[in-house]
């Protein structure tokens, strides 16, 4: 299956069983805005709920706040964001669709080195066990061609992107002759600056007094409160703050579904740290987020880190945790290193002191911090793309084999963890089923389900991850076990009702994460 083709199949999906919504459907909807459905509201609640563990549980130096999103103008002026969030956009005349310029040219070094990959996976299957790939790359010309290829476009970039050169870009753009994906023309316009920021006024009368921004980020939030949680949780450094809430930005571009969108939810913490211990805490956290991820058991080969070819104006040092998304190899969550600069620059805006007094040295200073941030609508997505499949299934000896959707969400994570399935509407086999509805449902969000063959319920529930079908039977009311359904291996069992609990809990349990 080509990946553009799954990314239609996970859409139709997401919609098909209440994952995600277009926005304002009936209106025809609104572009770059989805709504979650309730099996999305609980994917998404999960996943929060497992990096808010993560952060504020499994570390007791990690403290978790929820500030406004609406802020004092002058907090956006000393992040930066009011004279610095641009993104260097061209349009193409003939599609007049519109483009990050850097993209473009990471997506046209990103062939060339899906060209050397190519060459590599021939050489392997050639070669077998005897293969040296250090040796290959070192060696094969057609490698050592994209790489000098890439190599360039890479400095050319890096330099333009450094030196806010516009035209150098536009230039770099010609020089590749990279095409417009939609119409295949090489009509450009002139590279410009867009500022991503949403403007609004606060209050009945319009003018520069009454300015405000939507937040296009929740870490300023967290740094105009470095002080009131430093002194109200008598935190001690290293320390972090965490936060999980919305943001906007007026992105010209925004599309793949729910991977760019205007309104989007982060999930950031940042972390306080003496001046000159910054890289060891910045490898820190990239260590400890990418064992975040591998816990989900995704597959380690889908992610990969991405250095950065231009630094952020905060940054000493940057990459990005990046996923493969049935678009390819995506940004999926950012770890910076961001030095002293934004409790600073909210120093000299406000005039407070943002210092943290250290008594064993007495000495009073300017923390530096270490960021990590995450895209919750963007984990929602590698989560539900990532899991979605289809699955051939053999049948009996003399018939014919059948196909079953499949999402195979982490249980942990899956929106409903368990079904509960009387095999008929009669014979106080309901009533029976819902009294184990009544014993299970403060505990684990389930479904019950009564409607069609119990084979037709099975596979609806597969194709919402469902990690276990429970089937109450005739002899249920007899001996008190039902048959317990596994999602993933189809297996079935019978238990005992007062074993269930503790049953699912193994299967379910955050603590399968940690």
């Amino acid at each position: 299956m080509q990946q553009e083709d799954k990314l239609k199949l996970v859409i139709s999906h997401a919609k098909e069983y209440g994952f995600v919504f277009p926005s304002s459907e009936i209106y025809d909807g609104l572009s770059a805005a989805y709504d979650y459905g309730q099996l999305g509201a609980e994917l998404k609640n999960n996943i929060k709920n497992y990096w808010w563990t993560a952060m504020t549980r499994m570390h007791q130096n990690i403290v978790g706040i929820d500030s406004s999103i609406f802020m004092h103008p002058t907090t956006w002026k000393a992040s930066g964001h009011v004279d610095a969030f641009n993104d260097p956009l061209i349009d193409n005349k003939d599609s007049k669709k519109r483009y990050r310029a850097d993209v473009l040219l990471e997506e046209y070094m990103a062939k060339s080195e899906a060209k050397i990959q190519k060459e590599i996976d021939k050489a392997k299957n050639k070669f077998g066990d005897a293969f040296n790939e250090e040796q290959f790359r070192a060696t094969n010309p057609n490698v050592l061609r994209s790489q000098a290829k890439i190599d360039d476009v890479h400095g050319k970039m890096k330099a333009a992107l450094e030196a806010s050169d516009l035209e150098a870009l536009k230039n770099l753009i010609d020089e590749c002759e990279i095409a417009c994906p939609e119409s295949g023309s090489r009509n450009w316009t002139e590279v410009r600056q867009f500022n991503l920021m949403f403007k609004t006024e606060l209050g009945a009368v319009s003018g520069d007094a009454g300015i405000i921004y939507l937040r296009p980020e929740t870490a300023q939030g967290i740094f105009v409160n470095f002080l009131n949680v430093q002194k109200s949780g008598r935190m001690k450094l290293p320390f972090g703050i965490a936060q999980i809430g919305k943001a906007f930005r007026n992105e010209i571009i925004a599309r793949q579904f729910i991977f760019r969108m205007r309104e989007f939810e982060q999930m950031e913490m940042q972390f306080f740290v003496k001046p000159g211990t910054e890289m060891e805490w910045y490898n820190y956290w990239k260590d400890t987020r990418i064992q975040w991820h591998n816990a989900l058991g995704m597959g380690t080969d889908q992610y990969k880190f991405h250095d950065h070819i231009k630094l952020a104006h905060y940054a000493n040092a940057a990459c990005d945790i990046e996923f493969n998304f049935p678009m390819g190899f995506k940004e999926l969550e950012g770890i910076h290193s961001r030095t002293d600069f934004d409790l600073s620059k909210h120093e000299e805006f406000s005039g407070k002191k943002l210092r943290y007094f250290d008594p064993e040295t007495n000495e009073s200073f300017v923390p530096y911090v270490i960021e990590t941030s995450i895209g919750l609508d963007r984990m929602f997505l590698a989560v539900l793309s990532n899991a979605y499949r289809v699955e051939q299934i053999p049948g009996k000896e003399g018939e014919e084999g059948t196909e079953r959707t499949v999402m195979s969400i982490h249980p942990a994570l899956a929106p409903v963890k368990v079904a509960i399935l009387p095999l008929v509407k009669k014979d106080g086999l309901p009533e029976k089923a819902k009294e184990i509805v009544d014993l299970l449902k403060l505990d684990f969000n389930l479904q019950y389900d009564d409607k069609d063959a119990v084979g037709r319920r099975y596979r609806r529930q597969d194709a919402i991850g469902t990690p276990y079908c429970i089937t109450v039977d005739n002899e249920t009311l007899v001996d008190n076990k039902v048959t317990i359904r596994d999602r993933d291996t189809m297996q079935q069992e019978r238990v005992n009702i007062s074993d269930l609990h503790s049953i699912i809990s193994r299967k379910v349990g955050m603590g399968q994460l940690f």
